[in-house]
């Protein structure tokens, strides 16, 4: 009888420590990617002629959480595709490229709505700090190669709307 008890209590702890262990088996869980949404279109002009350069579709990053995040973890944008930020107040902005894949330039724009300062071929991933060099309210991303494609400079001027 004592034996019985002794191996009925054995069985007991050993389905209650089986019990309590963890499936190590991790499972996968899926994402969906991120894709862009149209919110606006924004057009660039040259400053001493007035012509326009280039168009863009624009997504408009405006709250904290927008901002932050940008284009991280995105795998690619099109060529007429890029986001657009947007501040409240006039500052030194300062960008980096962590989480974010894709090559961009910056551009960096005025309250005047005129690009003051830019950045070519951020490198993906890359948490080196670009700033703005001059106090900004906006700053548009584009895929990397744009500013010199296009011959962006500074005093160059730009207008956007929203959808």
């Amino acid at each position: 009888m004592k034996t019985q008890i002794f191996f009925g209590i054995c069985l007991i702890l050993a389905l209650v420590t089986l019990s309590g262990c963890k499936n190590d088996q991790k499972t996968a869980v899926k994402t969906e990617p991120i894709t862009f949404t149209k919110e606006g279109e924004l057009t660039i002009y040259k400053a001493q002629s007035d012509s326009v350069i280039v168009k863009y579709n624009i997504e408009i990053a405006e709250s904290d959480y927008e901002t932050q995040t940008g284009l991280m973890y995105r795998e690619s944008m099109e060529l007429d595709q890029g986001m657009f930020f947007i501040f409240p107040d006039v500052l030194f902005h300062s960008f980096y490229m962590k989480n974010t894949k894709i090559p961009l330039d910056l551009i960096f724009i005025d309250e005047e709505l005129r690009i003051a300062s830019y950045k070519e071929n951020a490198q993906p991933l890359d948490e080196t700090g670009l700033s703005s060099e001059v106090p900004v309210q906006y700053v548009l991303e584009l895929n990397a190669g744009q500013c010199k494609q296009y011959s962006l400079a500074v005093g160059d001027r730009i207008a956007f709307i929203r959808m």
